[in-house]
């Protein structure tokens, strides 16, 4: 039985956490040559506002490899180091709005209608109820510069990040209608990551069915391990199934770890090549019985 049956859903390639081993700017076309027409991106440069240089050469790479760049995250601050995100510190207020208009920048010349805004850790000597208002703030300032390009902005909730607020389904929907209601910007969307709300401890099914009408993108990875489908005992399967029965028609990110040198292996080799795989096309993951 094959659980990854509606043809409605394709995949994009999260080229942040996958295809580590090569450059950055070498990743859509390593995505394209796997078979793949779609990549999705954290903040792909070391800082705020990137040279004009190094704007065009991202450009570059993904006009090059043929790929659309389905989402991009905004600038999230030091993440290796643990930062997630800057939208939410008083002090980086003007940082998160230059960088508001290179990210959307971005989007408009390569056609990306989606923006991830990472809500930021809680600040050590800062009121969250300042951080709050803040975030709001500027996620209406983000809301209102992705809908001059027809995008939306998501709001995720993340693991693994202790000082993180916003950890689960009802937590991030709440912040998006907090901005829908005091700022009155409705293209706030819910970033439905099957790993992290999981790993948080979400219903998810529960929490899917609830908030369908409000998620923007999909993205997966098993658990535990964060690796490919299959190699954990998450039903992404089921989970991605009950999604498109409720209408869900958008891309899903694979936003996981490559434990093996083929890590697309668990995606049916008979795909047509060149051709964005469909979930039809997916093989069962490892909780399906055969």
């Amino acid at each position: 039985m094959n659980l990854f049956a509606d043809s409605r859903l394709q995949y994009t390639v999260n080229c942040s956490i996958l295809f580590t081993d090569i450059p950055l700017l070498d990743r859509p076309q390593r995505a394209r040559d796997a078979g793949f027409d779609a990549v999705e991106f954290w903040w792909p440069f070391s800082n705020p506002v990137p040279s004009d240089a190094d704007v065009s050469a991202f450009v570059s790479s993904i006009r090059d490899a043929g790929v659309q760049l389905t989402g991009l995250n905004f600038a999230a601050g030091d993440m290796p180091a643990g930062d997630r995100g800057i939208l939410s510190d008083p002090a980086q207020v003007q940082t998160f709005r230059d960088n508001i208009d290179v990210t959307v920048g971005i989007g408009e010349q390569l056609g990306t209608r989606a923006f991830n805004a990472l809500y930021g850790n809680r600040i050590g000597g800062v009121d969250p109820l300042d951080q709050d208002e803040v975030a709001i703030e500027n996620l209406a300032a983000a809301g209102k510069a992705a809908a001059k390009i027809g995008a939306v902005v998501l709001i995720e909730p993340v693991s693994g990040a202790p000082a993180y607020p916003l950890k689960s389904a009802a937590g991030a929907v709440a912040t998006i209608r907090r901005v829908a209601r005091e700022q009155d910007v409705h293209n706030l969307r819910l970033l439905a990551d099957l790993y992290h709300l999981a790993v948080n401890g979400d219903d998810v099914p529960a929490a899917l069915e609830a908030h369908h009408d409000l998620i923007g993108h999909v993205q997966i990875a098993d658990s535990p391990g964060r690796g490919e489908p299959g190699t954990g005992s998450l039903d992404l399967g089921g989970q991605l199934a009950g999604l498109a029965a409720r209408g869900y028609d958008g891309y899903v990110g694979l936003e996981y770890k490559a434990t093996r040198e083929d890590t697309f292996d668990w995606i049916d080799r008979g795909r047509s090549a060149g051709s964005t795989p469909g979930l039809e096309q997916a093989l069962s993951t490892g909780t399906t019985t055969k």
